[in-house]
């Protein structure tokens, strides 16, 4: 059994509880540990905290660490976007993330929903997927690059409306992804097995895919598990399929944090 999980949101950026009430929800599910990775502080603030709430995000997890010390790790972590130049260094960890992709002078939501991916691969792209994919995941490069996480976020996030926009991974797609894979193991950071998407029921399977992971086993790279999680009820959802698949991968151990370090545990 899972149990921890290392990408929770709340009220201080785009989550929906107050970090006290994911505590109690984390100790109530039987976890030793949980993260907190608020969205740093960005130049695209649709979905960031401002500067004012990253600092009072902070002192509020801090507090809480403190008070439920005897009951839970608790730590606190920021999720950085490319395009965010947030101070991360007093923060226990680091999720790097891409949400935007720059194109023609404009930020293009990755993530927002499945018509707007439609309309921006449209406009931009002349409905070139694969274009947006080089796109994307040298932003995803260029992220990584620059933030040195300690986790890589759900790498494939532009897959996130695959099922509901009916994209597969041709060829040339799993060949860019590969190509971004093998530069990111590199920097030694897991990458991340998410549930998001199929909380929000965008996607009946976790990601990165089958085939993304099989590709990260192959190049050497390790894995952690997270929820992505927006909503308390959903603060474990779906780990036993993300756990399924990475044992089908031949993952048999997936990244904790603890103490502000990795540890690599059995599942």
């Amino acid at each position: 059994m899972i149990k921890s999980n290392f990408h929770t949101h709340t009220v201080y950026c785009d989550g929906a509880d107050a970090p006290e009430e994911l505590v109690l929800q984390a100790i109530q599910l039987g976890f030793t540990g949980l993260g907190f990775s608020g969205h740093a502080h960005s130049r695209v603030e649709d979905y960031s905290m401002s500067a004012e709430n990253q600092e009072k995000y902070r002192r509020d997890i801090c507090a809480l660490k403190e008070k439920y010390r005897d009951k839970i790790e608790i730590l606190c972590g920021i999720e950085k976007d490319l395009y965010s130049d947030a101070d991360s260094a007093d923060f226990d960890y680091t999720i790097a993330s891409v949400h935007y992709v720059k194109k023609d002078g404009a930020y293009l939501a990755v993530d927002e929903s499945a018509q707007t991916e439609n309309d921006n691969i449209e406009k931009y792209y002349g409905g070139d997927f694969e274009a947006y994919a080089e796109d994307y995941y040298s932003c995803v490069l260029s992220a990584v690059d620059k933030i040195k996480p300690d986790i890589i976020g759900h790498l494939d996030l532009l897959m996130k409306f695959a099922d509901i926009n009916r994209r597969i991974e041709t060829a040339r797609y799993l060949e860019i992804a590969e190509n971004c894979i093998a530069q990111l193991v590199k920097y030694g950071a897991p990458f991340e097995i998410t549930t998001g998407a199929m909380a929000r029921g965008y996607r009946l399977r976790p990601y990165p895919s089958e085939n993304l992971l099989n590709i990260i086993k192959k190049h050497g790279g390790t894995i952690a598990v997270s929820s992505d999680c927006h909503d308390k009820k959903n603060l474990n959802f779906g780990f036993d399929a993300a756990e399924k698949i990475a044992l089908k991968c031949d993952f048999n151990q997936y990244a904790v944090l603890s103490e502000n370090r990795i540890i690599m545990t059995e599942f």
